[in-house]
């Protein structure tokens, strides 16, 4: 074959998956970085993955391939694939079963047992293996880390265990299929259903966000230094350019859009003294620094920014925007003020008679709401607010809308 499935690097692999078959705004032609062979190879070993989801699009600058898939007939998200193709070298592979093998006892053994171990076992192949104890307790301790196996002290020594599996997942399979296409990191729960013999296809979406799992081990590096505390270096692109940036921030929270499954990084920036947004899928890496001594005052800051929030623009300025909006309510339409009452995020509702409701919210960008205003067209008796273009743009879409139902033009 010229190419192999396997890859060891996901960065690289990030990059042609978003710029080419995500965003579909790159072709053959575009590629520059390498030779068009590299790009060749690359393009097969993905369309191995996702098979029957993709498609094409001719265009004036080439041939486009993209995702293409109906959340009618997709209950698990194909791009899972792509995080369960890394490659590993042959003493991967053997260590992995040796260890595991002379583990199943459920004796605790050290590292030089477990050499002495593996080495009894592969001294009845014909294929030669060298093996050092210091690569068997690299590979312990990475299991270690990532709960396959249990270490304790015995006196001097560290020694490994099977880590016990108490969890029958066959119970929590509809849960771990959820989580799966609709949790932050689901690729886990996907790595999880592997493990059974038949996983339940029990859900379909409406609105069903494939892409994101390709910033899974950004989102992952930086919930890994949030909970330890630490600053992080960030390196940022450009979606359309190579240009990079590098900055130095503190992580505070993360924020998902109901609306487009986006996945936003809020973090305090060093260098502008400012909390900022950052978006998952335009980070290519996370570096973690120094624990942040300072990260109760930086968590004051997150929680007093969160509260002017409606989306994550913040307007330019960070000065605030004074919404009113209000509602009739008519008779058995109890359900709008549930609805308010449900989505007001950070604003209030105020009784101005039995029939008549005001929503008051003041927010960094007024011009994030309209989308949700605009909801409740046919109960929106006034829209005000001293963001005048979020005024304008209001009134005028209602205007537009009005002229298309009656065949006309707006003015």
């Amino acid at each position: 074959m010229a190419y192999s499935e396997l890859i060891k690097s996901f960065e690289k692999i990030r990059d042609y998956m978003r710029d080419f078959y995500v965003y579909g705004f790159k072709s053959r032609e575009d590629f520059n970085k390498k030779s068009a062979r590299s790009y060749d190879d690359e393009r097969r070993r993905i369309e191995s993955w996702l098979g029957g989801y993709m498609a094409f699009r001719r265009s004036a600058e080439g041939k486009n391939v993209f995702i293409s898939v109906d959340n009618r007939s997709v209950p698990f998200n194909p791009l899972h694939n792509a995080w369960k193709a890394k490659s590993f070298t042959d003493k991967d592979i053997v260590l992995h079963f040796c260890i595991l093998d002379l583990l199943a006892d459920g004796a605790a053994r050290s590292a030089g047992e477990i050499t002495e171990g593996v080495a009894a076992l592969l001294s009845h192949t014909d294929t030669p293996f060298e093996l050092d104890e210091s690569t068997v307790r690299k590979k312990l301790k990475e299991y270690a880390e990532m709960g396959l196996l249990q270490s304790e002290k015995q006196g001097r020594l560290l020694v490994f265990r099977l880590a016990e599996d108490r969890v029958e997942l066959s119970s929590w399979a509809d849960a771990i299929s959820f989580f799966s296409e609709e949790a932050p990191l689901g690729i886990i729960g996907s790595y999880l259903l592997d493990r059974q013999a038949e996983a339940p296809e029990r859900f379909r979406y409406k609105h069903h966000y494939l892409l994101h799992t390709l910033d899974s081990q950004i989102l992952f590096d930086a919930l890994c230094a949030m909970k330890e505390k630490r600053c992080i270096d960030l390196v940022t692109f450009s979606l359309r350019k190579d240009a990079e940036r590098e900055h130095r921030v503190y992580p505070l929270r993360f924020y998902i859009s109901t609306q487009t499954g986006r996945e936003y990084l809020l973090a305090y920036h060093y260098k502008f003294r400012k909390p900022m947004f950052f978006r998952l899928d335009t980070i290519r890496s996370v570096s973690p620094g120094s624990v942040e001594p300072r990260h109760e005052k930086y968590a004051g800051y997150a929680a007093k920014f969160d509260e002017n929030l409606w989306g994550v623009s913040t307007g330019g300025d960070y000065s605030l925007d004074h919404v009113e909006i209000t509602l009739h309510v008519g008779y058995g339409e109890d359900f709008i003020l549930d609805r308010l009452e449900r989505e007001k995020r950070h604003g209030r509702i105020e009784a101005i008679d039995s029939h008549t409701y005001k929503f008051v919210a003041d927010v960094y960008d007024a011009g994030e709401m309209l989308t949700w205003a605009r909801s409740f067209i046919g109960r929106v008796v006034r829209f005000e607010s001293n963001n005048s273009f979020a005024v304008r743009r209001f009134y005028d879409d209602i205007r537009r809308m009005e002229a298309l139902y009656e065949g006309g033009e707006a003015t």
